[in-house]
């Protein structure tokens, strides 16, 4: 099960980048490629997340469904306003999905 969501989110995000850099090009259909990819990878993160007793480690998976939720946010930004501001809602995302990239299996390391 596990393993299905990983791979589920490894697709969901490359269809995501593949979406976001298309959307240079104006293709119109790259922020709807951009969402879908978005959505799987959320649903693949949300669902992976065991149930923890460590405060920390739950902090670091409720942020990370918030980077979720940005990636989601940055489609929107992209069908519905028609500027850069999408920009800085990746930005954000990406930050928070580094940060909890890097952060929870060194916390689990550190349980263990």
């Amino acid at each position: 099960m596990k393993k299905d969501l990983n791979i589920l989110f490894m697709c969901g995000m490359v269809f995501a980048l593949i979406g976001a850099a298309v959307y240079i090009t104006h293709w119109e259909y790259a922020p709807y490629m951009f969402i879908i990819g978005a959505i799987t990878a959320a649903i693949a993160q949300i669902f992976a997340q065991p149930q923890v007793e460590n405060v920390t480690l739950k902090r670091l998976y409720r942020q990370q469904m918030f980077g979720a939720l940005f990636l989601v946010l940055t489609g929107l930004l992209m069908l519905y306003s028609h500027g850069n501001e999408w920009v800085v809602c990746l930005l954000i995302a990406a930050i928070i999905e580094l940060y909890t990239a890097y952060r929870i299996p060194q916390e689990e390391k550190k349980q263990q």
